[in-house]
Formats: structure tokens, sequence, C-alpha cells
């Protein structure tokens, strides 16, 4: 199923100066492992070294944290909306 993938400013350097890309998968860890393999420098900005989504990444199906719902193996359907969004600390 394809699936729009909102890319931060942060990591558009990788998508081509995209801020949204289409990609391929049936659960949003497809996805982004689609999208590693077709934008190659994703995988290792998301996932550590066991492959565990950083802690630091926020991602958003449908504007659900997938942190409440299944995690990378929550399923998404054609045409929704994944957003990647980095996590923002600091200040006083």
């Amino acid at each position: 199923m394809s699936v729009t993938v909102r890319i931060p400013t942060q990591l558009r350097n990788l998508s081509g100066g995209a801020g949204e890309v289409s990609c391929e998968g049936a659960t949003v860890g497809d996805v982004l492992k689609n999208l590693d393999a077709s934008h190659p420098g994703f995988g290792e900005r998301l996932f550590d070294e066991s492959g565990t989504l950083r802690r630091f990444v926020n991602v958003f199906v449908a504007d659900e944290d997938i942190r409440f719902l299944d995690g990378v193996a929550t399923v998404v359907t054609a045409g929704q909306v994944l957003s990647i969004v980095p996590a923002v600390a600091g200040g006083q």
C-alpha cells in the first residue's frame, strides 16, 4: 500500500529536498524500511544498532503516535500519511 511520508526539514537532504515522498508498506516498519531503500541514510538516522526506533524520533500515522498504537508493527492503509517528527528538547 502506498502511503505519504512527511519528511522533517532536518532529514530532507536524504530525500533530495522533498518534504513528502510516497512509500509502499503494510506496516510502519515496512514503510520506513522501504523509505531507507529508496532514499539511503534514513535507516541509520531513524533506527539504533539493535533495529529499534530511536527514542528521539516520533512517528505518527494519521496524527496518532505509534507508541500508543502497535509501534512499528502498526498497520497502515493506502493513502494514509506517516509523519516523522524529531523530538525537540532544550531551553530554560
